[in-house]
């Protein structure tokens, strides 16, 4: 990924510079290829760039160990695939989610009321990187995030409950939409090619912030099963309304290909050869429905075959990954089309709208098949798997195709948590009696933040409020 600072985090440093041994670098110590100021442009880009890491970098790996999509074979992985999560292990992640989370406070502040496009994005990355961290930690800093940047008196923000983070999370969203629906006669300047992932299209920002109230909506469904679906429809609806019809508007996460702008499970698999393999459990799931998508998402293994790595075992001659979702250039999903309609088929399935939910169902899996592999699903496929009515539709056949679907995204790991479908046997040797359900709090929290969980959540197995 491109190597690039937070305008906060250089503006710390620059002042730390000009504060010690000033004597010595009187003249000296602005350096013109160093900007002390930034634009709406530039933190778009950087912010776009970090979500990018964020969602399909480390986590969305994680994700697919826990989700046995994929198996920790090697290394760290081999340790996240028996459960040995600590609380040193994510303090570069955490970190880095509140850079970015400080830096779209500062593109929305930029922005103001006179750039309401640049504003509206900011608020929808704001969410989408708030989100990713309260799942992943439960209650966080939230309200009192970015406040450091005013002095020490604000070094020590205070925590907010999941429930507060998440009603904040849809003001966004609900801001967003209502920035973003302005005329662009609005906007003093407006986003262009600095946005990587829509090139400064509102609509298609419209199309992702209502799936994204849709997703939060739908992630109650424990807490609110009948209040979550029928607020996930109505979003839903609302994105329908807005142009949503097909994969055209996804989100996706975006890599040129040269450099260091390489798609990140790419990256990773010719960096770190064997760390991760694809799952046993998952790579037999896909065989006994005779799933397209299989030479898609898997390379061939030692022997011309596809496998996996079984649960609990460190074997590298199975098959990595495959190019659909890790070659150079290969976007990876972070909002789609996809996942809105087996959003819909679940939040319908729970309002007992039945036949609602099993046309949902059908398009998402015949939608993805031909995203997947350039063609539409076989007719035996279709048939098979693909053609449920309001009779024959169930909760598990919409989740386990979703399941399938959302391969190596972090959806799929918030969605087993929700509805333990499909149902996986924990790693035989886990140092823990189950699959992690949380992240525990990150050490430099304990150790520096007095507002921080004390004692410090160390249980891996403690459900976040959403999965409680």
């Amino acid at each position: 990924m491109k190597n690039i600072f937070s305008a906060g985090i250089l503006t710390l440093l620059l002042l730390l510079g000009s504060a010690s041994c000033s004597k010595f670098v009187d003249g000296y110590e602005t350096s013109p290829n160093s900007p002390t100021e930034t634009n709406p442009a530039l933190l778009t880009t950087v912010i776009e760039v970090s979500t990018f890491a964020h969602y399909s970098g480390q986590f969305g790996r994680f994700a697919s160990i826990m989700t046995q999509q994929c198996a920790g074979a090697q290394a760290q992985y081999e340790d996240i695939a028996n459960y040995s999560v600590l609380e040193g292990d994510n303090n570069n992640e955490w970190a880095s989610h509140y850079s970015a989370i400080t830096d779209c406070n500062i593109l929305i502040d930029l922005a103001g009321a006179s750039n309401p496009h640049y504003s509206g994005i900011g608020k929808i990355l704001k969410a989408m990187n708030l989100a990713l961290t309260t799942d992943l930690w439960g209650d966080i800093p939230n309200r009192e995030a970015s406040e450091g940047l005013q002095g020490e008196a604000f070094f020590n923000p205070g925590y907010d409950a999941q429930e507060v983070v998440y009603q904040d999370i849809q003001q966004l969203l609900t801001g967003a939409i209502a920035d973003l629906s302005k005329s662009a006669d609005d906007n003093i300047i407006l986003p262009g090619s600095d946005d990587l992932i829509f090139n400064g299209d509102a609509t298609s920002w419209i199309i992702t912030a209502h799936i994204l109230q849709a997703r939060y909506e739908n992630r109650l469904s424990k807490r609110d099963p009948a209040g979550s679906a029928t607020r996930a429809l109505a979003a839903l609806d609302d994105a329908f309304a807005a142009g949503l019809s097909s994969p055209a508007n996804d989100c996706n996460a975006v890599f040129p290909g040269d450099g260091n702008s390489l798609n990140q499970w790419f990256a990773f698999q010719n960096d770190r050869a064997d760390y991760i393999k694809m799952g046993e459990d998952f790579v037999n799931l896909l065989k006994a429905i005779d799933d397209p998508r299989l030479p898609f998402y898997a390379t061939e293994d030692v022997n011309g075959e596809i496998s996996g790595t079984p649960l609990g075992t460190t074997v590298t001659t199975s098959s990595n990954v495959g190019s659909y979702f890790a070659s150079a250039t290969s976007p990876a999903p972070l909002v789609t089309y996809v996942e809105a309609k087996f959003i819909e088929a679940e939040a319908a399935f729970r309002a007992n709208d039945k036949m609602r939910a099993a046309n949902a169902h059908n398009e998402a899996i015949k939608a993805h098949v031909a995203q997947v592999t350039g063609a539409a699903a076989p007719p035996a496929y279709e048939t098979a798997q693909a053609s449920e009515t309001d009779a024959t539709i169930t909760l598990e056949k919409i989740m386990t195709h979703k399941y399938v679907a959302l391969f190596t995204q972090f959806e799929a790991y918030n969605d087993w948590r929700r509805t333990d479908i499909p149902q996986l046997l924990p790693n035989p040797n886990g140092v823990v009696a189950g699959i992690p359900r949380r992240l525990p709090t990150p050490q430099n929290e304990r150790l520096y933040n007095t507002s921080a969980p004390s004692p410090s959540i160390t249980d891996v197995l403690k459900p976040v409020w959403w999965d409680e």
